[in-house]
């Protein structure tokens, strides 16, 4: 009867530490799989502003910085910085939101002319 018991305990502790392993299995790629989110998370603040040169235009109610290099037309985020430079030639320091392809305006400056 000792030896019985004795099976049931050990079998019964094998089983409770699968169990815990089996549980903790399935938290570890969730942990690794945030892990990627948290490091972009980090680092999107620590983007640094660039310069971005072009023409400060009209498209249907808000004003855009359509870039000369690649003729790309990106939202710009403070309107009222951009609207005393309406239809002239600027040069924008701020970060882009690729996402959104808007910019976060940092300073505008007009553009030296050629």
């Amino acid at each position: 009867m000792k030896r019985f018991l004795s099976v049931v305990a050990l079998l019964g502790l094998s089983g409770l530490g699968i169990n815990l392993s089996a549980q903790q299995t399935p938290s570890t790629p969730n942990q690794a799989g945030s892990t990627p989110q948290q490091q972009t998370d980090a680092t999107s603040p620590q983007q640094s502003a660039r310069s971005f040169e072009g023409k400060i235009a009209k498209s249907g109610d808000q004003l855009v910085l359509q870039e000369s290099s690649t003729q790309t037309a990106y939202k710009l985020d403070d309107q009222d910085k951009a609207k005393q430079f309406e239809g002239k030639s600027v040069k924008v320091m701020a970060t882009v939101d690729a996402s959104t392809n808007t910019l976060h305006v940092v300073d505008i400056t007009p553009s030296e002319s050629r």
